[in-house]
């Protein structure tokens, strides 16, 4: 399982040259969050945009900041949208607040500007960097941080069947709930990382929220956001994972018997298609120890060739080993004879 981060913009171009900033000022250096609040800190920026087009006029101006000390899961802050508060487009001042939620606990700093408005960003990939500069360091201490766990039920998913996943937000500092309930976002796939939806149900008294899922949603992922206030950026706080699945393995040679030394391709698959996972022809070496000979990968489709190659006269036992990869548990074939000629 794995939190969900605040979202970095994924860099696609080189800085808009048009874009210049002199100078970027926090109201404050420090600020102390609990819980699943969040605290505005006002960004003050002072440049120019080199436009006369009408429609740059009121353009906005977007602050990121990036973690630069402490581990707290959020690793990017982004502001609010900063309209124009004086001066014109070649040269004035923009301001507004960046939401700071407990979660970011530790040191931010401002590395950049960009053009706004901000959902350019988030609908498809960043059409510039931020112009570099060498911004302020906000400082912020969080209190009484969330701690969102799930616990899947069955644990391991059978192919073919439904299951539910039981979410749970607690205070870390107290492990207990939070006094009141509140509303969380329970969303699959793409609603993970994006604002494209999703289920939006209250905790209850004790923190939980359970969902049942149909056996067709076993191979998302899965996730759990805490958003932020209306107009805020990004998350408090998240979780998100896929599923564990059994590791289910066949394989059978394409011979039954060959000559001592010779190649004999292993051909099997693996349920649920784990493309690029690792497979091992193991055999055995006595009564109980069984090695590994060969290994191969899990093509697109599900299925693997490996090469056994018969060391000696006689009834020959082998199997193939799958170890755990990705979301999928570690699985065995049945026993299978290759004679050695």
């Amino acid at each position: 399982m794995g939190l969900l981060l605040g979202a970095i913009p994924s860099a696609q171009a080189a800085p808009d040259p048009r874009l210049t900033i002199t100078d970027v000022t926090l109201d404050k250096t420090a600020v102390a969050v609990s819980g699943l609040n969040t605290v505005a800190v006002q960004v003050r920026v002072k440049g120019g945009y080199d436009s006369a087009e009408p429609n740059d006029a009121n353009m906005p101006l977007v602050a990121h900041l990036q973690r630069t000390g402490g581990t707290g899961s959020p690793t990017y802050l982004i502001s609010t949208d900063l309209p124009r508060v004086s001066g014109t487009t070649q040269d004035g001042e923009w301001a507004g607040p960046v939401y700071v939620p407990s979660t970011a606990d530790g040191k931010f700093t401002v590395i950049g500007v960009t053009t706004g408005p901000l959902i350019v960003y988030e609908l498809g990939p960043m059409p510039a960097d931020p112009t570099p500069v060498a911004g302020p360091t906000l400082t912020v201490t969080g209190y009484h941080l969330p701690k969102i766990t799930a616990k899947v039920t069955p644990p391991i998913v059978p192919f073919g069947s439904g299951f539910s996943i039981t979410w749970s937000v607690i205070d870390s500092a107290t492990g207990k709930p939070y006094a009141t309930r509140f509303r969380v976002l329970v969303g699959i796939d793409s609603q993970c990382d994006q604002d494209v939806g999703g289920d939006f149900p209250l905790t209850s008294p004790s923190g939980t929220v359970t969902k049942a899922y149909p056996a067709s949603a076993a191979n998302a992922l899965h996730c759990l956001r805490i958003p932020a206030r209306p107009g805020d950026r990004g998350d408090i706080a998240g979780l998100k994972f896929f599923v564990a699945r059994p590791g289910i393995v066949s394989a059978m040679p394409s011979k039954t018997s060959a000559p001592v030394g010779t190649i004999v391709p292993v051909n099997g698959s693996v349920a649920g298609a784990p493309q690029s996972c690792k497979v091992w022809l193991q055999r055995l070496y006595g009564a109980t120890q069984w090695r590994s000979v060969s290994s191969g990968l899990v093509r697109a489709s599900g299925r693997f060739t490996l090469n056994a190659q018969p060391a000696y006269k006689g009834l020959i036992p082998y199997r193939v080993y799958f170890p755990t990869c990705y979301h999928y548990q570690s699985g065995l074939s049945k026993v299978f004879y290759i004679r050695g000629l």
